[in-house]
């Protein structure tokens, strides 16, 4: 979908057809952007960035207060048509997913076909736009489905596949992120298809274990099927306070509480976790995060607000200002799944919750 908290906000009220809008919390408060519609783009704002920031780049831009429950009806009216014409559907988000249409409800052979149908369909239900990618695999229609926003419509044929390789930079895979690319740029690698002149251990040397993946992407080559039923890999909560956090105390309050909120998801999803982690940003905007893995998974909410408390002993919270706090929960299992051998504890990061389709990966 395109821009997708900030169209559906834009639908509802045609005051903001056609004005810099940005979803999210207010300048004053911290809030940070979520959503940036595609006037506002023009001007630099961006999802995640702060909004006081945003103000500055577009000074008359609109914001808007999330209403997630707004966002999760058009969500479900978007996937219902997605299931409509395969089962084979696998949600990246609210706004984005896979979709296997090599046999599909209408009977057409030309995922080009699927994809302008699907997007009509969109249309005509939701008042929203959609942006498709169509590709022999998930790799290349993912980057085909951001190359033409909004409103957009690119197909990978087979035999384009090499073409499309050639134009794209290095940190296109997702996962490449700045530290990564800088790293290859670094070695003479700036486009995709350079990694093809590197042997795979001077790769490795680069970029570690993500070689030989890069390798298959260089070459176009993604395996990776269409899973409709994906299980939940983790779970977290954050929040950023409207002021930063001195006393220990109270930050420890706060950790506890975020702590007992995904114990309470486990419970409901009857998952059970191994690993939680903390996230602290420090007042300069310095990120940590902290991971201990149990040595037996639990969905026990006074294990985990004792666990995830426990780490901030490993942070500097209390010493220095705190202005947002996250807790999570991964490596889950299912009631009847055996648990495996523990783990030692380490530090580690996992995913939140994303933004809206303009995040860099």
């Amino acid at each position: 979908m395109d821009a997708f908290y900030a169209s559906v906000e834009q639908r509802d009220d045609p005051a903001l057809k056609g004005k810099p809008v940005a979803v999210g919390g207010p300048a004053a408060s911290r809030g940070v952007v979520a959503a940036a519609s595609y006037e506002a783009r023009a001007f630099g704002v961006r999802s995640a960035m702060p909004m006081a920031h945003a103000v500055r780049l577009c000074p008359h831009l609109t914001i808007v207060r999330p209403e997630f429950k707004k966002y999760r009806a058009a969500s479900s009216q978007v996937f219902a048509i997605f299931r409509e014409v395969t089962p084979l559907v696998e949600p990246l988000s609210l706004d984005e997913a896979y979709l296997d249409v090599t046999e599909n409800a209408w009977g057409e052979p030309l995922g080009r076909t699927v994809a302008a149908r699907v997007k009509a369909r969109i249309l005509a239900e939701t008042e929203l736009t959609a942006s498709a990618g169509v590709a022999p695999n998930k790799f290349l229609a993912k980057i085909a489905s951001g190359w033409k926003k909004p409103d957009g419509l690119t197909v990978i044929a087979p035999e384009r596949v090499e073409r499309f390789l050639q134009h794209l930079p290095i940190d296109a895979p997702w996962g490449v992120g700045p530290v990564t690319a800088k790293r290859l740029r670094d070695h003479g690698i700036a486009k995709l298809t350079d990694v093809r002149t590197i042997a795979i251990d001077d790769l490795r040397a680069v970029v570690g274990s993500l070689a030989p993946w890069l390798q298959q992407l260089a070459e176009g080559v993604d395996d990776r099927p269409v899973e409709p039923n994906r299980e939940a890999k983790s779970a977290s909560s954050e929040n950023t306070f409207q002021h930063d956090l001195t006393d220990l105390a109270e930050i420890r309050r706060a950790v506890d509480e975020m702590a007992r909120d995904v114990g309470g998801w486990l419970g409901r999803k009857q998952r059970r976790a191994r690993t939680v982690t903390i996230k602290v940003r420090y007042q300069d905007f310095t990120t940590i995060t902290r991971s201990v893995t149990l040595a037996e998974a639990t969905d026990d909410v006074e294990a985990i607000a004792s666990s995830a408390v426990s780490l901030l002993d490993r942070t500097e919270a209390g010493q220095r200002a705190v202005r947002l706090l996250g807790v999570g929960v991964h490596n889950l299992l299912a009631d009847d799944e055996p648990v495996l051998p523990p783990a030692r504890a380490a530090s580690a990061s996992w995913p939140w919750l994303p933004f809206d389709d303009d995040v860099t990966p």
